[in-house]
């Protein structure tokens, strides 16, 4: 019975996270109508309603929500524990999940993950690369990647990256046809390719700054986009000017490609950080990543 009741609680922990029985089914490797009988079983035996089931979705009770905080701090010893256990027989292993931006990912995550990976193979990474400020308490990640901003009081955050630099590009053709701005308020004159935020849905306003005179302007062309890789297309394409980190276009303004502007207008912003709640216990593979990640300056 003690068994039974442990793999049913653990099955409900993961249709909490997922949100989905097909999801959850998916990753505990089951079919969805043995996952639903489980979870049905497991009310029944407790005489409790754990889940409210919509055809679209299913998500905990109140009664279910309280089930799960109980059981999270004590999942998460019981794996601290066993990767304890693990690491003193000589092998670190372990599952770790990450939210962060894509230029956080492409700029700072992947290049410390080649070499993490390499030295700790049987630990698992999962990176969900997402631009909103996700909350990674209620979305079950360990931590998230953000940039130096302010975070909450329960938060810890570890520097992970340099500070990097936003510049604005335009490629030869694009310069050929028009003359390159002087002054921030140049850019009204031109065609921009804007920034869709994904916290407020906005549109990002280009932050400039010198001589400690800071000027924020709104502008306007024919392409908006949500990603980055679309806008360093577009700009390579002849589209308009863009406003991006400038180490993502680093080689492609040595080769001529792109052209930078306002460079004395540019502002350096601080960098990435992992972030996670001060309160929760560490595995060993998340100990190991966050020494890893750390910034060496």
């Amino acid at each position: 019975m003690l068994k039974e009741n442990f793999n049913e609680l653990m099955s409900f922990m993961v249709v909490a996270q997922e949100r989905s029985f097909t999801k959850a089914a998916a990753r505990l490797g089951i079919s969805q109508s043995a996952l639903s009988h489980a979870m049905k079983s497991l009310e029944d035996r407790l005489n409790l309603r754990l889940l409210t089931r919509t055809t679209r979705s299913v998500a905990p009770t109140e009664l279910g929500e309280k089930i799960i905080n109980c059981l999270t701090p004590r999942i998460a010893d019981i794996e601290h524990e066993m990767a304890l256990l693990t690491q003193l027989s000589g092998s670190a292993t372990g599952n770790v999940r990450l939210s962060a931006g894509e230029h956080a990912v492409k700029s700072v995550i992947w290049p410390k993950l080649l070499g993490f990976l390499n030295n700790y193979p049987d630990i698992n990474v999962e990176v969900v690369v997402d631009n909103a400020l996700t909350d990674i308490v209620n979305e079950r990640f360990d931590a998230g990647v953000r940039l130096g901003e302010r975070l909450d009081k329960d938060m810890v955050a570890v520097r992970i990256g340099p500070d990097f630099r936003m510049v604005v590009i335009g490629s030869p053709e694009y310069f050929n046809a028009h003359p390159a701005p002087l002054e921030p308020h140049d850019l009204q004159n031109h065609k921009c390719i804007n920034m869709r935020l994904p916290t407020n849905g906005g549109v990002y306003v280009w932050e400039f700054e010198k001589d400690d005179k800071e000027i924020r302007v709104r502008v306007e062309g024919q392409l908006t986009f949500n990603h980055l890789n679309e806008r360093l297309e577009a700009a390579l394409a002849g589209f308009g000017l863009a406003c991006v980190p400038e180490d993502m276009v680093q080689d492609a303004l040595n080769k001529g490609k792109l052209i930078s502007v306002l460079d004395d207008w540019c502002q350096t912003f601080p960098g990435y950080y992992l972030y996670y709640p001060s309160r929760r216990q560490h595995t060993v593979a998340f100990s190991l990543m966050i020494e890893a990640f750390r910034h060496k300056s």
